[in-house]
């Protein structure tokens, strides 16, 4: 199918199709001219494409739509689209589709392409049962961009990307989740007066497992990929129990990008039980000094933009917000 468009030299016409295995230095050339912001990185090589996109297991090539100059071939745009876990990660959740991405070429945009790679991303998700489309990845419905897109964790369409937020407003889509975007240079001294801190100490031993943090689920191994990332827990003494952790990985990609060699903390988490006792705190003061000693100069962390008490956390270790991530839905009807 082909859609027709007014160009600076009279018709040009974009063939929309399905990825071809010959398509990467194609898609590639339009990530580095569209993401030259904070939120993603050039790539280099289509590898880094084949390594958080297609070798995940559900990957499909109707998932990613291209646009398509019907004279040159030369690739234009392109949109991606995937579906979350079902409720216990072990599976596809088919009935929530996610537009990933839609990327145009700077030279190809306010013709319709974006839309229609929209829209096309929108009807091949829905053909395979989609009830609901969100646009953005955020964890946990990200099925493709972590590692490439968003820095730490998948945070959905980033505040910084500025045309997106108006782009999709005009389609009938508006922000309904948000997160915040938290970073942290390693060179600024961190000095924290915690009164609860020498019993958590008394009572619990950090540990930190080099390259041993292993994925708790189908899911996030797909997530994940070939990613090894550390993890550092918090041990009880008498019982040798794991009562926290964090998850913290090299953002290779994106410390070039911002400047700094720089590590994303992932996935903190308490025990239900024994919270608001200083754990998660103490445990991220641990983090930044293993960081530090390690010649890191950045680190980065999400929080839901619902949850205070990890913002103020965040904020209480020297943490800045720099930015903010969406997934944009279509509000119901009635």
């Amino acid at each position: 199918m082909v859609w027709a468009s007014a160009g600076q030299k009279g018709a040009v016409v974009i063939v929309y199709r399905r990825f071809r295995n010959t398509d990467p230095p194609g898609l590639l050339s339009v990530w580095n001219d569209t993401l030259t912001g904070r939120s993603a990185y050039p790539l280099r090589t289509p590898a880094l494409l084949e390594r958080w996109i297609f070798s995940k297991p559900y990957f499909e090539h109707d998932a990613l739509i291209v646009a398509e100059h019907s004279g040159t071939h030369q690739i234009v745009g392109w949109a991606l689209a995937g579906f979350g876990p079902n409720a216990d990660h072990t599976a596809l959740n088919r009935e929530l589709g996610v537009v990933c991405c839609v990327l145009v070429s700077p030279l190809y945009r306010r013709q319709g392409v974006g839309r229609e790679l929209l829209c096309r991303a929108e009807e091949f998700l829905t053909e395979r049962g989609a009830q609901e489309v969100v646009v953005g990845a955020m964890t946990p419905n990200n099925p493709y961009l972590f590692g490439l897109y968003g820095g730490t964790n998948s945070p959905g369409i980033l505040a910084s990307d500025t045309l997106a937020d108006p782009f999709l407003r005009a389609l009938g889509y508006a922000p309904a989740e948000s997160r915040l975007v938290f970073q942290r240079k390693l060179d600024e001294p961190l000095t924290l007066a915690d009164p609860r801190f020498a019993a958590v100490r008394r009572r619990y031993t950090p540990q930190h497992l080099l390259r041993e943090a292993t994925a708790s689920s189908w899911w996030i191994e797909c997530v994940w990929g070939t990613l090894e990332p550390s993890e550092v827990r918090l041990v009880d003494k008498q019982t040798q129990a794991v009562v926290a952790r964090a998850i913290v990985w090299e953002l290779d990609g994106f410390s070039w990008r911002w400047g700094y060699p720089s590590a994303g903390i992932y996935d903190v988490l308490v025990r239900a039980d024994i919270r608001r006792q200083g754990l998660a705190k103490l445990m991220l003061q641990d983090i930044h000094h293993i960081l530090e000693e390690q010649y890191f100069g950045l680190a980065e962390l999400h929080a839901p933009a619902d949850e205070p008490a990890a913002q103020g956390m965040a904020r209480a270790l020297g943490f800045q917000q720099v930015d903010t991530g969406s997934v944009y839905r279509r509000p119901k009807a009635g």
